[in-house]
């Protein structure tokens, strides 16, 4: 696979050796590291904060931005309280240290996150996951009452799957079930506007924790978790919490500040998602969903096609070096309808 080597940031078109391309990858789904009102208050935000806070949350001295965020991001997903770390992958593991102690039994979805996976557990990687959910459904049945750890991603963003977890209150009904799900490519795409799946999931019969990278569809260079007040607490208690750095502050403000950018990236995205599903939904090579900014492409040969008209996707082989490529188109808000009809056009021209 060959790989190319960039000296500047990415953004909606990207220069390699002399050429510009279109680039249909990565994760940034609202565009939001390439927006330059986005990025005019940053730069007036990093002037005010400094580039970066390294001070414990323990401290002292404390900003009082990281508050102000964890309060408005926790009311906004729909949960109690917030904890904010400085990426997904510590957040992720703040959030399982946070729960293992409290449970019998421990479940992992095939394509869980590394982040959200205990020390000592693997994922149930010989079951796709609807295979897994339904032996979960079984297990429930047949095993005494239990405290169950149930782990799991919002979304597949290799495979392009969303995922229903409302079957996990069903095993709620005679088990004391806690959920941990992440977020990661959910923010800013799945779920309450920008603020993932929490609300989503949210039920009285469940210990529900959601922790995930703000850093993709938002964005912003840090992690969260949200649950109750109870269980946001234990995590703000540990060595984990206090000693590490909080996220860049310039990032957070910014944050609070332009949340009308963010709906504006969120409606072009579905329009932009929308309008190449609908271009492609007749050809069989491609997966997707009208609501999701990710789809999946089967043919190999493609990548090499894309690259001759001037595009870039998503090709690498994955979970392992030798397994078989994982091909992706990636949308995102800083397209425009022309990109779009562009990609759509060859993609016409390859089947015919």
């Amino acid at each position: 696979m060959k790989k190319h080597y960039l000296h500047s940031g990415i953004g909606r078109m990207i220069e390699i050796e002399g050429r510009d391309y279109l680039y249909f990858s990565g994760t940034s789904y609202l565009g939001i590291a390439q927006d330059m009102d986005f990025l005019d208050i940053l730069a007036n935000n990093i002037f005010e904060y400094g580039s970066n806070f390294g001070q414990s949350r323990k401290n002292n001295i404390q900003l009082s931005v990281f508050d102000e965020f964890e309060e408005f991001f926790a009311k906004k997903a729909g949960a109690s309280n917030a904890a904010l770390f400085s990426s997904g992958y510590l957040a992720g593991i703040a959030a399982w240290k946070s729960l293992t102690d409290l449970t019998q039994e421990v479940w992992i979805a095939p394509d869980a996150h590394p982040a959200i996976i205990p020390d000592g557990y693997n994922p149930s990687n010989q079951l796709n996951f609807k295979q897994w959910k339904n032996h979960c459904l079984e297990d429930s049945e047949r095993l005494l009452p239990q405290k169950i750890l149930i782990i799991g991603n919002a979304v597949n963003a290799l495979q392009v799957e969303i995922h229903d977890y409302s079957w996990v209150a069903e095993i709620a009904k005679k088990h004391e079930v806690y959920l941990l799900i992440d977020d990661s490519h959910a923010f800013g795409i799945v779920g309450n506007g920008i603020f993932g799946t929490f609300s989503k999931w949210a039920d009285e019969s469940i210990h529900l924790l959601v922790s995930g990278s703000l850093g993709k569809g938002l964005g912003l260079p840090a992690g969260i978790v949200l649950s109750n007040r109870q269980q946001i607490e234990k995590i703000k208690s540990t060595p984990l919490f206090a000693g590490a750095s909080p996220g860049s502050p310039a990032h957070l403000q910014t944050f609070l500040e332009m949340q009308h950018v963010y709906e504006v990236a969120k409606e072009q995205l579905s329009q932009n998602t929308h309008y190449f599903y609908e271009r492609t939904a007749f050809l069989s090579q491609i997966t997707g969903f009208p609501d999701f900014p990710i789809f999946r492409y089967s043919e190999d040969g493609w990548v090499e096609e894309f690259e001759k008209s001037g595009i870039i996707t998503s090709s690498f082989p994955y979970p392992h070096s030798t397994s078989p490529k994982v091909n992706r188109i990636v949308l995102s808000a800083f397209h425009e309808k022309e990109d779009i009809e562009y990609l759509a056009d060859i993609l016409e021209n390859l089947v015919s």
